[in-house]
């Protein structure tokens, strides 16, 4: 079910089902994607989730303006840290106030984390009296892990941004907005004195950088690797993921003891 398409005297019928709401970002993907790629690639995996259970859920439209200060040299539509948080809060309270208990936040911009985790802890401790309220955040390429290591060609560093994967999804659900003749590798790694940096495989150290530091051309990883087979298999995989993770959320309840 779409949020968009309910009527307010329909809202306490659905109260009790989950709650989606994707999360994306408009900022510089490389020479060879669009700005709204974030968006674009977690609106899918959404359709698709909210497709197969339309019965279930409740899916809110893709909120795209995100936290990118850091793609801010090459260009980003980007909210700055603390409005991102109470935003984020002010949808889940909002949800909270028409009665939804479970809510995912569904991620598909690692800048969006840490204030995403930051609205998570406010909310938390707002909704202290409300014991059955569950809010998750999770980004759809960490709860496909597994599955996209098995599908991935590159090396470590193969994935990070505007890469195998993004690209890949791209091909398969907008191949009218990439030009693959623009596509390279680019990114820091043992060159620059640094570790690969890999979204599947994360650093046990945290080192905030601009992009256009650690990245000539906004890219972080190997796109010249994607093909929209491997997009097609890549959406499949996050479906199923993000599948699994509301149906666990499902079968949470509060216990006393």
């Amino acid at each position: 079910m779409l949020l968009q398409n309910v009527r307010w005297t329909d809202l306490k019928d659905i109260a009790g089902r989950l709650f989606v709401v994707p999360l994306g970002s408009v900022e510089q993907h490389g020479h060879h994607l669009p700005l709204f790629t974030d968006s674009y690639i977690v609106s899918e995996v959404a359709r698709r989730v909210e497709a197969a259970l339309s019965e279930e859920i409740v899916l809110l439209p893709t909120q795209w303006l995100g936290h990118s200060p850091h793609h801010r040299h090459f260009g980003s539509v980007s909210l700055d840290f603390f409005p991102y948080v109470q935003m984020i809060s002010g949808i889940c309270r909002s949800l909270v106030g028409m009665g939804a208990r479970k809510i995912l936040l569904l991620n598909g911009h690692g800048g969006n984390d840490i204030p995403c985790k930051a609205a998570q802890r406010e909310l938390k401790s707002e909704f202290a009296d409300l014991k059955d309220l569950y809010i998750v955040y999770a980004t759809y390429w960490n709860l496909a892990a597994v599955p996209f290591n098995e599908i991935r060609e590159s090396v470590e560093g193969g994935m990070g941004h505007a890469c195998e994967m993004e690209t890949s999804i791209m091909l398969a659900a907008h191949p009218e907005l990439v030009d693959m003749s623009k596509a390279k590798t680019d990114g820091p790694g043992a060159h620059m004195g640094y570790r690969p940096t890999d979204m599947l495989h994360p650093l046990p150290f945290t080192l905030i950088s601009e992009f256009n530091e650690i990245s000539e051309s906004g890219v972080i990883g190997m796109p010249e690797l994607a093909t929209a087979e491997k997009g097609e298999r890549l959406l499949r995989a996050a479906e199923g993921a993000v599948i699994q993770m509301i149906k666990e959320m499902q079968g949470w309840s509060f216990q006393t003891n």
